[in-house]
């Protein structure tokens, strides 16, 4: 890798997942544009968020970061980030209330549109074009028009980000999150469930604290904390050249800040050492993550982490695993002694959603409920048996009634798949599924909290 980052340093170095613009002027005329644009969130905000996780890699919070597989253009509307939003806050408040954690909340949302691909290009009969890679690269329609990568799809991206988190802001400060809200959260079709009404029971519980709390003079208009939230975003830096365009110097620091987004994060395709990806987030200071799965080995993992984070920044990464049910027990373990004997303090978070992506028997791809339930539990069963801390859950959600993922308390099947099955690429949990994951967690909180998590255990030699 270069001995010294720039901005584009990362150019010239080999890279995956790009798009293939047939106009290289057009590309970068729209990069130009977009360089001189307004950011869309501040180094000061992405520093809060570090201080955040580093009390998460303490084991003193925890992580809560979800949101769409894909944003898309077609389902832009306020009702749908509303929706995501108010999921969140379920997840959030259920296990702030059950397992007395501190929850950081983090969106896959205002700029979570590009999406890697397994294969370059697609076949649908006689005709092959380029796979679609989300909506700021191509559109889902299969013809050579909609497939042809266009820049102009970037500054729509960029317009709908800051549209998305203009609400998110108003959202989370002007009094929507407000605790005394706790019931409005709960929407109609999941209010219908066990989890609704489970969650209903914990929202009785919340506003006879707060009444209480009242009693006693502790009301939102003294702690703001009762009435609104920080709520940041996050998305993977897979466009290299929006990334680039995005990245500013902190005026306040000196340091360069990816201001696309509070956090961003490293895919398992794209983590390749001496790869233009990994070069161009380490030298970003914006928190950030590294996706790993069950082919990463243990040295490659901490030469990574060495070259990402090689001050070892409180709060500065994020380990995110995606393994897959029937593969985390065996590949977990070892990844998790050899960060922990180099000393190093990162963010552990499960994501149980990519590893356990299967292929209906009527052609939908879908995920099992119950294989990411099972997955997220041995996340925090090594965790446990190895004295580190199960730190966070990243996973595809939306607020809308989908039916994309089989099983959960609404007994989706496979012939209910065709319902609703609305995603642009991946399968989302629908907010029931959401919330249901969200009592699991708590749980789990619980127990790695009885176990004394985290605790110190000495590592053989």
């Amino acid at each position: 890798m270069p001995e010294t980052w720039t901005l584009a340093s990362w150019r010239g170095l080999p890279i995956q997942q790009q798009p293939d613009y047939p106009d290289a002027a057009a590309l970068e005329a729209t990069l130009d544009r977009i360089r001189r644009l307004p950011p869309l969130v501040f180094a000061g905000e992405a520093r809060r968020l570090r201080a955040a996780l580093a009390e998460v890699a303490e084991g003193r919070a925890f992580l809560l970061q979800g949101g769409d597989c894909a944003e898309s253009f077609a389902e832009f509307s306020a009702d749908n980030i509303r929706d995501t939003f108010r999921v969140l806050m379920q997840m959030a408040v259920v296990m702030t209330f059950a397992a007395a954690c501190p929850i950081v909340k983090v969106g896959r949302l205002a700029g979570q549109f590009a999406k890697p691909r397994s294969a370059s290009t697609e076949t649908r009969g006689d005709l092959e074009l380029p796979s679609y890679r989300g909506d700021t690269v191509n559109g889902m329609e299969f013809n050579a028009e909609a497939r042809t990568a266009d820049p102009d799809r970037l500054l729509r991206g960029y317009h709908q980000s800051a549209a998305t988190l203009n609400l998110l802001r108003a959202f989370a400060h002007g009094g929507y999150a407000d605790l005394r809200r706790v019931h409005g959260w709960n929407q109609g079709f999941v209010s219908r469930t066990a989890q609704g009404e489970r969650y209903a029971d914990f929202a009785d519980r919340i506003t006879e604290a707060l009444d209480f709390m009242e009693a006693c003079g502790v009301t939102g208009e003294f702690v703001p904390l009762v009435r609104e939230v920080d709520f940041y975003t996050s998305h993977e830096a897979l466009l290299l050249g929006f990334e680039e365009a995005m990245t500013r110097v902190d005026s306040t620091t000196g340091d360069w800040y990816d201001t696309s987004a509070h956090m961003l994060w490293v895919g398992d395709r794209t983590r390749q050492e001496g790869g233009a990806h990994v070069e161009f987030m380490r030298g970003i200071r914006n928190p950030i993550g590294i996706k790993v799965g069950p082919t990463t080995e243990p040295d490659g993992l901490r030469r990574l982490i060495d070259v990402l984070d090689p001050n070892g920044d409180p709060g500065r990464l994020t380990v995110i695993v995606r393994m897959g049910a029937d593969k985390i027990g065996e590949h977990l373990p070892p990844l998790v002694r050899a960060v922990r004997r180099d000393g190093r303090k990162v963010v552990w978070s499960c994501d149980p959603m990519h590893g356990n992506t299967v292929k209906s028997a009527n052609g939908y791809k879908t995920r099992v409920f119950d294989r990411i339930l099972s997955e997220v539990r041995q996340f925090f069963d090594v965790h446990i048996a190895e004295g580190s801390y199960a730190g966070g859950v990243h996973f595809e959600m939306t607020g809308q009634d989908v039916t994309e993922c089989l099983g959960g308390a609404q007994d989706i099947t496979e012939r209910a798949l065709a319902d609703r099955y609305h995603t642009h690429c991946d399968p989302r949990l629908n907010a029931s599924q959401a919330l249901e994951l969200a009592f699991l967690i708590a749980d789990s909180l619980k127990k790695q909290r009885a176990n004394g998590q985290p605790r110190i255990v000495a590592e053989a030699s």
